[in-house]
């Protein structure tokens, strides 16, 4: 696919600190593709306007945040929205653009480019939106959800390819998306495992404790970190264990609210909220760990919805507790123990159990290691990733006026910024930005915390293709899904949910 132009559009974060769009971006160079990135510009990093990093040309526009709930995101996806038409502009013909939702909006520029060069349309879809309206706001099926499902259908006719971080996800394309099988890739979100390695454990992180449980991820409303210090609450209460110490790594829109929780469960001595941490501390804490925490609560959204912080304790070979959600089950199989969901005690219970039974422990680390190196590895994504451009592209001849070698600068039809950025090393973060491949309305004002889930586990139209699944057992997709691609196992949701 030499000489081919891909236009990757992301808004919920910067590149390269969105590490799926960062591991697509250079797969895609690595299959022979220019690859330009339009995205909203960091706080603290990936501040730059415009940068070259290992060969991805970036192009940034500053965005402020939303804040005051759903309305605010109105507000920022119409300026984001603004941003990312000047700058496709500015890029000029591509062969594919490449949309990452939230939100699902940007179904726009993918249509004048479309009606300007031909573009084919791949639609990344990263979150299920209708689902994470639901979940994230106590507003119900309103006028503005109804504006969210116009904006999903829009965005399915508009696309020619779609790719489906996992198999709930593929089942929405084809049921109410209405899109062919042939058009839908499972492209599941995955750590590259050679960048998790166990470190020497750093006893001084266990408090004098001889058990460390670590929790890794965004802390949002619907994240569930409410839901692990109450189940801590009850472990030390209902359980009578105290011989543990807890770590909640990384950061997020209710982190001081939290902070807060532990202090009036009266858990501020036997909690460390360390907020994002560089990369050596992280698999410091994750080498260290005894159990790994994944309490994501069940909701619309969580149940279809790939959770990255499972993904990556099963990189570093740690056993996992989690709330029976159908996608985490997916994922995780034998690597983890479930609880009925939304059930703190119970969540204590097996947490207790693992603390007890270190030969279990290490059966489970072993069985995720394998999962992650395997069939739910990132080179079998890639490889979905690959045969849905292929698809995206068949029949169509490369862009007019584009040399098949890339050009150097800003790219062909772009302009160099003033003081262009030279080229940059790439970040490393294995954090997990994103409890999954979701982040477009973090800070947004949830449900309450504490609320009991009621109502439907998922949409209608999400029925897994395979039926109900046992414990560690992976669906496949119909055979002409994704040809290209032995998907012998399971195939990411903010984000990599």
């Amino acid at each position: 696919m030499a000489g081919r132009r891909a236009l990757i559009l992301v808004e919920n974060l910067s590149v390269p600190f969105d590490r799926r769009v960062w591991q697509e971006s250079l797969a895609l160079r690595d299959a022979g593709w220019e690859v330009n990135v339009i995205c909203p510009q960091g706080t603290k990093r990936d501040t730059e306007p415009y940068a070259e990093i290992d060969g991805i040309l970036i192009h940034r526009y500053p965005l402020e945040a939303a804040t005051g709930g759903p309305v605010g995101y109105v507000k920022e996806y119409g300026s984001a929205l603004r941003h990312t038409l000047r700058l496709a502009k500015k890029v000029g013909p591509v062969d594919v653009v490449h949309a990452c939702n939230p939100p699902d909006i940007l179904y726009v520029v993918a249509n004048r480019l479309k009606k300007q060069y031909g573009t084919r349309f791949v639609f990344d879809q990263h979150d299920l939106v209708p689902e994470l309206y639901l979940s994230r706001f106590n507003r119900g099926k309103d006028l503005l959800y109804k504006g969210v499902l116009r904006a999903e259908r829009s965005t399915y006719e508009a696309a020619d390819v779609v790719i489906a971080t996992n198999e709930s996800y593929r089942e929405a394309a084809l049921t109410r998306g209405g899109k062919r099988p042939d058009q839908v890739f499972v492209v599941r979100s995955a750590p590259v495992v050679e960048r998790f390695h166990m470190v020497p454990p750093d006893e001084s992180i266990k408090r004098g404790k001889p058990y460390l449980l670590c929790y890794l991820g965004v802390m949002g409303p619907q994240d569930g970190v409410d839901y692990a210090l109450r189940a801590l609450a009850k472990l030390r209460d209902e359980v009578g264990r105290t011989d543990w110490h807890a770590a909640f790594v990384g950061a997020g829109d209710t982190f001081e609210q939290m902070q807060q929780l532990a202090v009036d469960l009266g858990l501020a001595e036997m909690v460390t909220f360390t907020g994002r941490i560089p990369d050596e501390d992280l698999l410091r804490y994750l080498s260290t760990a005894d159990v790994c925490l994944s309490p994501d609560p069940l909701n619309p959204l969580n149940d279809v919805s790939t959770m990255n912080k499972i993904m990556e304790y099963m990189a570093m070979s740690r056993p996992i507790v989690s709330f029976e959600l159908r996608e985490a089950r997916v994922s995780a199989g034998e690597a983890a123990l479930y609880a009925p969901a939304n059930d703190e005690s119970e969540f204590a219970k097996l947490t207790s159990y693992l603390l007890d039974n270190p030969e279990e422990r290490r059966r489970m680390g072993e069985i995720g290691r394998e999962r992650v190196s395997g069939p739910l590895s990132w080179e079998v994504s890639k490889a979905a990733l690959i045969a849905a451009y292929e698809k995206a592209v068949e029949g169509k001849p490369p862009v007019s006026g584009i040399p098949a070698q890339r050009r150097s600068g800003a790219g062909a039809g772009v302009a160099a910024p003033t003081g262009l950025v030279a080229p940059q090393a790439a970040h490393g973060a294995v954090q997990d930005q994103h409890a999954q491949v979701r982040g477009g309305v973090d800070g947004a004002h949830g449900a309450p915390a504490h609320q009991p889930y009621q109502g439907t586990q998922a949409h209608p139209g999400l029925a897994g293709p395979t039926g109900a699944l046992e414990g560690g057992q992976l669906p496949v997709a119909p055979p002409d899904a994704h040809p290209p691609v032995e998907m012998g196992g399971d195939g990411p949701g903010r984000s990599y949910q």
